[in-house]
């Protein structure tokens, strides 16, 4: 049956029941009868209510009646709803998700930017801190979608409601039965695995599940190690570096100019943050005191850096640099309270997540 085949209208509650029927015929492969569907229900409908909407859905041709006296089973036109109604359902939760995640972002930006400003002002030190790292997240959820009548898109989601998009050109018209079916093969296989628990042997059934399809299946694979590379556009965010020019024994004009421009390489900076963390520590936090400091233009600083855990395989860096003479005990104090602050605003930020 095609796509665009004409449906009789359903109210809210026909949509009800019929959603039932079919989920638990699904479930069964028995025929449905109305005390079952009453026993489903979120709402109170007498089993004579429940067996006139039954009627009226077959008389649309939405169910059968394989025998009388026995429940109802799908039809064609049934089973078309069904997938139907799951690929709007899909597509709107994907599209909450990816405005949830966009005004997620913008919040986090807004929060770390905050921070360093914070630690500068409270350390009279300049300040760093990178986004969180992602690179060792599981997926969460994946959505095939279809853009064209040869074109898809892939959307997944990761732990920490990262969003990768990646649209899929193919010779083939694609139905939606196919779509639905590979949508269920995707996430019942993926969903909850980190990289490496996708092996050869996982991708090797995958495509023997998907047939014909495993072109498919092959540049969701793609897409999925593309959201889990390292490459991961990290951002770092810095405060307070001519704070450092306050300080007599680094305030000589070629030393205050290479430790500013120390501050504008990002790339230098991430790097030196992202090789910082140390699993032993309890509080994550370490020092580098002059020649400790792999960046050469801070070897007349010290350097404390920590690493903060939001969860959900998210974290990021955050480094103090100061004289060595800085007030260390201070330093510690509010790195340590910046990782909790930033502990208690991320989970109160992910408990507004759509449902």
């Amino acid at each position: 049956m095609e796509n665009n085949v004409e449906m009789a209208p359903l109210d809210e509650r026909k949509r009800k029941i019929l959603s039932l029927i079919i989920r638990s015929y699904l479930e069964t492969g028995e025929p449905v009868g109305s005390r079952t569907i009453s026993k489903m229900l979120d709402i109170t409908l007498s089993s004579a209510t429940i067996r006139n909407e039954m009627s009226d859905l077959e008389d649309m041709g939405y169910i059968l009646q394989p025998h009388t006296s026995a429940g109802r089973i799908p039809s064609d036109l049934g089973y078309r709803f069904y997938v139907n109604e799951l690929m709007v359902e899909h597509d709107r939760d994907v599209a909450k998700m990816q405005e949830f995640v966009i005004e997620k972002t913008e919040k986090m930006e807004k929060m770390l930017k905050n921070v360093v400003k914070a630690l500068a002002a409270n350390t009279n030190y300049a300040t760093l801190i990178t986004s969180p790292n992602t690179s060792r997240n599981k997926v969460k959820f994946i959505q095939l979608s279809q853009v064209e009548e040869r074109q898809l898109v892939a959307v997944i989601v990761m732990e920490g409601n990262i969003v990768k998009n990646k649209i899929m050109e193919f010779p083939e018209d694609i139905d939606a039965e196919t779509i639905l079916k590979l949508n269920i093969l995707l996430n019942s296989t993926l969903n909850g695995l980190t990289r490496e628990e996708i092996n050869l042997g996982v991708i090797a059934k995958m495509k023997e599940q998907s047939g014909a399809y495993s072109q498919i299946v092959n540049e969701v694979l793609d897409a999925v190690a593309e959201a889990f590379s390292e490459d991961e556009e990290l951002q770092v965010y810095t405060s307070g570096a001519t704070n450092l020019i306050k300080y007599p024994e680094l305030a000589d004009t070629e030393k205050a100019g290479a430790l500013l421009s120390a501050f504008e390489d990002k790339e230098e900076l991430i790097e030196f943050l992202a090789e910082t963390k140390d699993d032993n520590k309890e509080d994550g936090i370490q020092v580098y005191i002059g020649n400790e400091s792999p960046i050469q233009t801070m070897q007349d600083c010290s350097v404390v850096t920590a690493t903060y855990d939001l969860g959900n395989g998210l974290s990021g860096h955050i480094g103090i640099v100061g004289p060595k003479r800085m007030d260390y005990e201070n330093v510690m104090e509010n790195l340590k309270s910046i990782k909790t602050q930033l502990d208690v605003a991320f989970k109160n930020n992910d408990s507004e997540k759509p449902n």
